[in-house]
């Protein structure tokens, strides 16, 4: 057999001792985690190892003996190797190291037959299958990442494999490791801490403060919880403008996403704990950069010029001077373009009577708004002054309220569109119904296929004259619709784009780009081996390094679901809601429903 032993490279300079470790089932396969130095007691060895058995759920033993050349020590070897009956064991290694050289040589004592690995194997004739290779692994690293199988297979499951194994073995017995060479007792250890243990006075402390914080925040969310569970938030009125607004749907994403950071149950898997950080680390982030965004807003008395610029775009009887091209008022403008619809656009004839009848109708909603914002005007600036305060609770609420607002601001143009795509839409889906009239044809609701129908004269004549005065209302109706529809599509490309920055802040795995980019060996894809050293006699000794995951799969793995992460319309369907003329929300997910 070709044996592997995982051997860490703390423990290459270690003293003489026994191995501890572990047998990896399944495999011909060892991995060594410590070295216990002598002076030790075995059958304190052996309560040690139950205990962390019990504390680690893993099949801890002695693999064997380790021993490295030191004065005063000669009879080491012996003492060890006589150990090997105190400690009964399927497989008895004898590690030795010597003087001079770097790599180690290997004896593995088979139940009383002993087998030489190197120039002896070599000499007795024995084949590949009696070969030992050592496969050095920095230990900190090991224990510290998080290794991705392939094709999604994740420790514990049927047909691990042996380097999930490894990782898994080194990972859980990290309790073995609080015990090293400088401590006071019976059992002396060499490990990766044993250099010197690594610890933060100021991450003990936080770890101290977050209990009674997340009891508090965790108490908090409770009773926002009952009170959004009343009746009165379910009311039809609150309900449905809290299913609209930007800033409900934010405010609803960050209450799960708190109740998520307060709970108290401690993460026991790493896709647990990774969603929790990301959340955490993505949190304080929004709260800065909120933060940043006050302390920018109101110096210098950005609020009020930011409301003496929103009510002269928004209104048209505001005068403001002839070369002020940049601020054109928004009312005015629409104005505009309905006495240009009204005449000849585009030297295109069209119907008159209804044209007339389309452009007073949206002439009085302008004159309607108008008079909605001089009943706002004087109140923009404090509303304004209140709406930056949100900011605290972090940039993406901000960026919900700028989202809302300019809904608000903008109401007029989606009125527009609403009313010109259902009269378009009534059109096309007529003049869809009459030409299978025409082909003898007709809809069937109850099976939702065309049937085959027979229709008398009157029906055919109703349904032609019908089909005429359609075909030449659609152009008129359609213009309406284009134009209207461009002017929706706009609006809705700058939400959009706020939409996807609050949704970029909401999702993207902060602290685990963070830990590819400063600490990679945390998120391993895999390992790579190369040669430390094949000298004569010696066994195969090679180095086994972590692999980091690519950025782009560390964001496909740990972004935080929103509900851009929903499959979405294809942009042929969005096409064709727009030429049949049904309403678009295009960032909606399919379960929404679209009024």
């Amino acid at each position: 057999m070709v044996l592997k032993i995982f051997f860490p490279q703390c423990c290459n300079m270690a003293d003489s001792g026994l191995l501890v470790g572990r047998w990896v089932p399944g495999f011909d396969s060892v991995v060594v985690l410590a070295v216990v130095h002598y002076p030790f007691i075995p059958g304190q060895v052996k309560k040690y190892l139950s205990e962390m058995q019990r504390e680690c759920q893993v099949d801890l033993s002695v693999l064997g003996s380790w021993s490295i050349p030191k004065d005063g020590q000669e009879g080491m070897d012996s003492f060890l190797n006589d150990l090997s009956t105190i400690f009964p064991q399927g497989h008895w290694l004898q590690l030795s190291r010597e003087v001079g050289k770097r790599g180690f040589v290997c004896q593995v004592i088979h139940r009383g037959s002993v087998q030489l690995e190197g120039e002896e194997e070599k000499e007795g004739g024995d084949d590949e299958k009696d070969k030992v290779i050592f496969v050095h692994y920095n230990q900190r690293k090991v224990m510290l990442s998080h290794l991705h199988p392939a094709h999604g297979q994740e420790p514990g499951e049927e047909g691990v494999s042996e380097l999930c194994l490894v990782f898994q073995t080194v990972a859980q017995c990290q309790p073995l490791f609080f015990l090293d060479k400088y401590d006071d007792g019976p059992i002396k250890l060499t490990h990766w801490q044993s250099e010197g243990r690594e610890a933060s006075i100021l991450v003990e402390l936080v770890k101290q403060a977050s209990v009674p914080v997340c009891m508090v925040l965790t108490w908090l969310l409770s009773l926002w919880n009952q009170l959004m569970s009343t009746r009165v938030p379910n009311m039809w009125p609150l309900h449905f403008l809290s299913s609209k607004l930007s800033t409900c749907v934010q405010m609803s994403y960050r209450t799960e996403h708190l109740q998520t950071i307060s709970s108290l149950k401690r993460a026991q898997q790493h896709g647990h704990f990774m969603r929790k950080a990301n959340i955490f680390v993505s949190f304080l982030v929004d709260i800065a950069l909120g933060l940043l965004l006050i302390s920018w807003l109101y110096r210098e008395n950005r609020v009020g010029r930011l409301a003496n610029t929103l009510v002269p775009v928004a209104d048209v009887s505001v005068c403001r001077p002839p070369s002020d091209t940049l601020n054109k008022h928004v009312a005015k403008e629409l104005q505009e373009l309905l006495e240009w619809l009204m005449g000849a656009p585009a030297g295109l004839k069209m119907n008159r009577a209804l044209d007339q009848v389309l452009g007073r109708f949206f002439l009085y909603h302008i004159h309607l708004w108008i008079s909605y914002i001089h009943l706002m005007s004087p109140f923009i600036e404090m509303i304004l002054w209140y709406v930056g305060l949100s900011a605290c609770l972090g940039l993406t609420f901000a960026l919900s309220v700028v989202s809302d607002i300019i809904a608000l601001l903008t109401f007029h143009i989606y009125c527009f569109y609403v009313y010109g795509a259902r009269i378009y839409c009534l059109k096309i889906y007529g003049l869809s119904s009459l030409w299978r009239l025409f082909r003898g044809k007709k809809w069937n609701v109850l099976r939702q296929r065309v049937d085959s129908c027979s229709y008398d004269l009157d029906q055919l004549f109703i349904g032609t004259l019908l089909f005429t005065i359609l075909l030449f209302l659609l152009p008129t109706t359609a213009l309406y619709y284009l134009v209207f529809t461009l002017l929706r599509l706009g609006v809705v490309l700058v939400q959009g784009l706020i939409h996807l920055t609050v949704d970029f802040i909401n999702s993207f795995p902060l602290f685990a780009m963070g830990l590819r980019v400063f600490q990679s060996y945390r998120l391993a894809e895999g390992v790579k081996f190369k040669v430390l050293c094949e000298e004569p006699g010696m066994s195969l000794h090679l180095m086994m390094e972590i692999n980091p995951l690519k950025s782009s799969t560390v964001v496909q793995l740990y972004r935080t679901p929103t509900y851009s992460c929903y499959p979405k319309d294809s942009w042929w369907a969005l096409c064709k809601k727009l030429f049949v003329g049904e309403l678009i929300y295009p960032w909606r997910h399919k379960g929404f429903k679209e009024d």
